[in-house]
C-alpha cells in the first residue's frame, strides 16, 4: 500500500481510537486497516498504538508519529492542489472545542451561515468550559478565554473580550450604588470558581492604567456562568461578567451596570492550534469566519 495511505489511515485510526469506527468512515473493511496500520508498524520499526479489545489508544512513539503524519499529507495535498487551489472548496471534518456560553450564545447561532457558505465542511463541536487535549483529543484548534499557560500551542489572538461590572435593581435597592472602588469595601459580590482549578477570582478594575484587585465580601460561590448570572439577578451581590453575556438584561433593565469608570481588564481571546504549520484550508476559514463573529459580537 501506499506510504501516504497507510499515513492516512494511521490518522483516522488515532482521531477514531477504534479499528472499527475508522474503517467505516474511509469505506475500508476493518481487516485492511488492521493490515495497514501492523504495516506501517514494521517499516518504521515501532509500536504506534496500543489494542486492546474494548479501545485503541495511541503510545508515545505514536503520538509523535501522527503529528509527522499530519504535516505530510498536508504537503501532499497541498501539492495535489498547487495547480487548483483557488478553484477549490474547503471540505472535511473540523473538531473544534469552544467555551459554553459563547459556543451556545453567538457561535452556534451563526453556524447555519457558516455551513451555508461552506457545504462541504463538518463540524465537530464540543462546547465546554474545561481545558481539553488538542493532541489527545485530536481536536483541530479550540478557543480560549484569558491568560493562557505555556502548553507549547501556537496562539493566535483574535481580540478583547470587554468585562462589565453589574448588579440587580434589586441590590442596588438594598445596599446602594457604589460610585468608587473604595465604596467596595462594604458591598457584597458573588464570588466565581473555576471550575478547572476551583480557584476563586478577585474583584479587578484598571485605575490610571493600573490593575488593582480587591477581595470582596461573599457569601455566594458559582462555578458557571449560568449560576453566576442567575446569583446577581436574584440581588446577591455584584459581578464581573463579559458585556455579550449580560447584554439582554441590561439591556432589559433586569441587570444595572456600575463603577463603568472601573472595568477589569478585558480577557483575551485566542485560537490555539497543535502546530504551525500544515493547517487545512478548511481550519483557514473557520478561524477567519470565527475571528470575525467574535470581533463583532462582544464588542
Amino acid at each position: 500500500m501506499d506510504r501516504i495511505d497507510l499515513f492516512r489511515i494511521f490518522t483516522r485510526v488515532v482521531e477514531c481510537s477504534s479499528f472499527t469506527r475508522a474503517a467505516a468512515t474511509l469505506g475500508l473493511p476493518r481487516s485492511s486497516v488492521s493490515a495497514a496500520v501492523i504495516e506501517l508498524e514494521d517499516r518504521v520499526g515501532a509500536r504506534l498504538l496500543h489494542r486492546t479489545t474494548r479501545q485503541v489508544s495511541v503510545t508515545q512513539d505514536g503520538t509523535a508519529f501522527y503529528e509527522r503524519c499530519l504535516g505530510l499529507i498536508a504537503d501532499v495535498e497541498e501539492t495535489e492542489g498547487l495547480f487548483r487551489h483557488t478553484a477549490s472548496k474547503p471540505s472535511g471534518r473540523l473538531k473544534i472545542d469552544v467555551p459554553g456560553r459563547i459556543g451556545r450564545l453567538i457561535i452556534i447561532p451563526a453556524l447555519p451561515d457558516f455551513l451555508e457558505k461552506y457545504p462541504e465542511i463538518t463540524v465537530e463541536l464540543g462546547v465546554t468550559d474545561r481545558a481539553v487535549n488538542l493532541i489527545e483529543d485530536s481536536v483541530d484548534c479550540v478557543l480560549r478565554v484569558g491568560p493562557l499557560s505555556d502548553s507549547g500551542l501556537i496562539a493566535r489572538s483574535i481580540g478583547q473580550l470587554p468585562l462589565v461590572n453589574v448588579a440587580s435593581p434589586l441590590y442596588l435597592e438594598r445596599h446602594g450604588t457604589p460610585l468608587t472602588p473604595d465604596e467596595l469595601e462594604i458591598h457584597w459580590a458573588v464570588n466565581y470558581a473555576s471550575p478547572s482549578t476551583g480557584r476563586v477570582e478577585d474583584w479587578e478594575w484598571l485605575e490610571n492604567g493600573i490593575l488593582r484587585t480587591r477581595t470582596m465580601r461573599s457569601r455566594i460561590t458559582a462555578n458557571s456562568a449560568e449560576a453566576y448570572i442567575a446569583s446577581c439577578l436574584a440581588g446577591l451581590g455584584l459581578i464581573q461578567i463579559p458585556a455579550y453575556d449580560v447584554r439582554p438584561h441590561l439591556e432589559a433593565g433586569t441587570l444595572v451596570e456600575v463603577l463603568p469608570d472601573f472595568r477589569a481588564e478585558p480577557m483575551t481571546m485566542t485560537i490555539l492550534y497543535p502546530t504551525r504549520q500544515h493547517l487545512s484550508h478548511r481550519l483557514h476559514v473557520f478561524a477567519d469566519w470565527l475571528e470575525a463573529l467574535l470581533r463583532e459580537a462582544v464588542r
